[in-house]
């Protein structure tokens, strides 16, 4: 089968210049917040990932990475963009420093020698990264290969909205064509329309219309940030969608249960954690 490769850095996102500005912003309680919600989606019930192994494919800004290594994991990241790895390795430098127990490098999940040399791991985590590498079905199942039996794989993948997507599609390669000024005039309209439509939608149902909470919620639910979320989500290219029901089908043909789900109606990620069997082959 041939080498699948990534769509080339002149044509893509700068996935790893927002992460960068998004790492100014990190604090104490956005990494407490990031350790919180892996111990929520794999159902730890100790806390703890004491013993076991964490591939981190597409780490982006790191954040990940170091809540897996802080809650006792053995951590190797990757990233495809030069820029994601510098933030990864910010993080191990900045917080676990000479630590053996923690690898970060530049690599593709579509480099299939590369992610065989990877070996197999206890958890494997590509959150909103597969569907962003310009060849989402062959990035999920090469992430597969990664995966011990009876081991986790967590991963987002953006939601299908037939026709919508495919607007989005051809509104991503625009922002990517064009300069700085309009690229963030396109990020400020499209925040200011969500904004306008969630405020109409609260006044209808006599609930406040000011967005302040919905703001928090994006910090408590994983420690991100909604503005550096809004810029990568309007900007990043490439862009694949699946339905829920097309990666559970993907999965289960490779021997795999689905332990949680969340489901997005609208433009979001859909999230799933699947446990390999433990006598896959």
């Amino acid at each position: 089968m041939p080498q699948a490769a990534e769509v080339g850095r002149g044509e893509r996102f700068e996935f790893g210049r927002n992460w960068q500005r998004f790492l100014t912003t990190l604090d104490d309680e956005r990494i407490a917040t990031a350790q919180h919600s892996l111990v929520k989606m794999l159902d730890l019930n100790d806390h703890s990932l004491h013993g076991k192994s964490f591939l981190d494919i597409g780490a982006g800004s790191g954040l990940f990475s170091l809540a897996a290594r802080r809650l006792g994991a053995r951590v190797h990241s990757f990233d495809y963009d030069p820029a994601c790895v510098s933030c990864t390795q910010f993080l191990k430098d900045r917080y676990f420093p000479n630590d053996a127990d923690w690898t970060v490098e530049e690599g593709s999940v579509l480099n299939r020698t590369y992610v065989a040399s990877l070996g197999t791991f206890d958890v494997t985590y590509s959150w909103g990264v597969l569907h962003q590498t310009g060849d989402m079905w062959t990035a999920l199942d090469l992430a597969n290969q990664t995966v011990t039996p009876g081991g986790q794989l967590m991963i987002a993948i953006y939601n299908d909205q037939g026709g919508a997507s495919r607007r989005w599609l051809a509104f991503k390669k625009l922002y990517n064509q064009v300069p700085y000024p309009a690229k963030l005039a396109m990020v400020l309209c499209v925040g200011a329309w969500w904004e306008v439509r969630a405020a109409l939608i609260r006044l209808i149902r006599f609930q406040n219309p000011l967005p302040l909470e919905d703001w928090a919620k994006k910090k408590q639910d994983r420690g991100m940030s909604v503005w550096y979320d809004l810029v990568d989500w309007v900007g990043g290219y490439p862009f694949e969608v699946a339905k829920p029901e097309e990666i559970f089908d993907f999965y289960t043909a490779r021997d795999y249960v689905l332990t949680r789900l969340t489901t997005e109606r609208g433009h979001g990620c859909n999230q799933f954690v699947f446990r390999k069997n433990k006598f896959s082959s």
